[in-house]
C-alpha cells in the first residue's frame, strides 16, 4: 500500500491508500474532518472546497497522489470558535448560514480569494464564488460577509 504525506491544518499526516486516485475529500472525511462536504462529486457545487497551497480547490476532484507533499487547509484548520478566521467571523456577523451545507465551501473559497486579493470588489467576489452553489439563496449575505472580512464593510 502506498503512503502519501500531506501537510494538513498545520500538521503533517501520512495517508495510506491502495488507490492513488482516491479523492482528497474521502481521505479528509475518513480522518473525521467532516466540515468538507460531499455535494455533487463532480467539482461543480463547491461544497468540498479546501485550500491547497493557499488556493481554493475542489477536494472531490483532487487525487491523494496529486496533493502529496502539499499544504491542505480545511475549515477545521482555518480558525476555531475562540479565534475565528476573519471570513468565519464575517459569515457569523452577516448571518450567512441557512441550512449550512454550502457554508464551509463558501468560506474556504472566500479565504482563498482574500489570500491573493486583500480588497476584492463585489464583481470579483461574485466571480470567485460563482461555482459555489447555495440553494438557500444567501449569496447577497455571502458577498457582504466577504466585503466585511476584507475590511470594506458589509
Amino acid at each position: 500500500m502506498a503512503s502519501y504525506t500531506i501537510h494538513l491544518n498545520g500538521g503533517v499526516r501520512s495517508v495510506e491508500s491502495t488507490d492513488p486516485n482516491k479523492p482528497l475529500l474521502y481521505v479528509l472525511r475518513g480522518m473525521g474532518l467532516t466540515a468538507t462536504k460531499f455535494g455533487c462529486g463532480l467539482g461543480q457545487c463547491g461544497a468540498c472546497t479546501v485550500l491547497v497551497d493557499g488556493k481554493a480547490a475542489r477536494s472531490c476532484q483532487a487525487a491523494i497522489a496529486d496533493v502529496q507533499g502539499r499544504t491542505i487547509t480545511t475549515l477545521e484548520g482555518l480558525g476555531n470558535s475562540s479565534a475565528p478566521h476573519p471570513v468565519q467571523a464575517a459569515f457569523i456577523a452577516e448571518q450567512v448560514p441557512q441550512c449550512g451545507y454550502c457554508t464551509s465551501g463558501m468560506i474556504m473559497a472566500a479565504a482563498g480569494l482574500l489570500a491573493r486579493n486583500k480588497k476584492p470588489d463585489e464583481a470579483e467576489i461574485r466571480a470567485e464564488l460563482e461555482g459555489n452553489l447555495c440553494r438557500c439563496g444567501t449569496h447577497v449575505r455571502v458577498v457582504r460577509a466577504v466585503l466585511r472580512a476584507s475590511g470594506q464593510g458589509g
